[in-house]
């Protein structure tokens, strides 16, 4: 689940279809849909966390996620050498030191602790609850710990920075011989490389 969170955090930072890039958390608003979108990760990560109305979602929240992301997305950068970073990063990246920290001291914000829970006829479950903490306050914590989580993981060797022309995202590799982080990504992909062999070949 923590593999899910960071990049879905990471990838609201997007290609926005005509050549540039979009930004998902540019504003309150955005940040409350994409809380709405994810609320299920994002329960076992923050306790108490009610996304239904979004009405507590503030400016203040929205910068400290958007501190978390930048933080994250400089990681994922480091994770994925000697491969390319993602376009999107070549000039607001952090250096990795500031990155680890500035995760880190998001994630000391609330303390926690791992709730274990296991219905009958069901799997364990494990959450992370913090201590009487206002759940919106908890929320960039949170996603710092799905972030480190990921970063101290196996998966992460899996991680990739898409080479799609024009995507800016970053994927877990599912197969040995996955290359882009879908399939349209792929079909863009084939076909810059059949316009550039014709352009070439003429």
């Amino acid at each position: 689940m923590s593999a899910q969170l960071a990049l879905a955090l990471v990838s609201t930072i997007r290609h926005d279809g005509n050549g540039g890039v979009a930004d998902d958390l540019a504003d309150v608003a955005g940040l409350t849909a994409w809380l709405r979108e994810h609320a299920e990760p994002l329960r076992g990560y923050v306790a108490g966390l009610d996304t239904s109305g979004g009405g507590e979602v503030d400016e203040r929240t929205r910068l400290d996620v958007v501190s978390v992301r930048r933080a994250a997305r400089t990681l994922f950068a480091v994770a994925v050498r000697p491969g390319p970073p993602s376009r999107a990063d070549a000039t607001s990246l952090l250096s990795p030191p500031e990155a680890v920290d500035r995760l880190n001291e998001a994630a000391a914000r609330v303390p926690v602790r791992p709730v274990l829970t296991w219905e009958q006829e069901g799997t364990p479950v494990l959450t992370w609850h913090g201590e009487a903490t206002e759940p919106w306050m908890a929320l960039p914590a949170g996603l710092a710990r799905a972030v480190i989580e990921f970063l101290a993981s196996a998966t992460r060797e899996q991680l990739r920075a898409c080479p799609a022309p024009r995507c800016v995202r970053y994927f877990v590799k599912d197969h040995p011989r996955q290359e882009w982080c879908k399939p349209s990504c792929g079909n863009r992909a084939r076909v810059a490389r059949h316009y550039l062999r014709h352009t070439a070949a003429g």
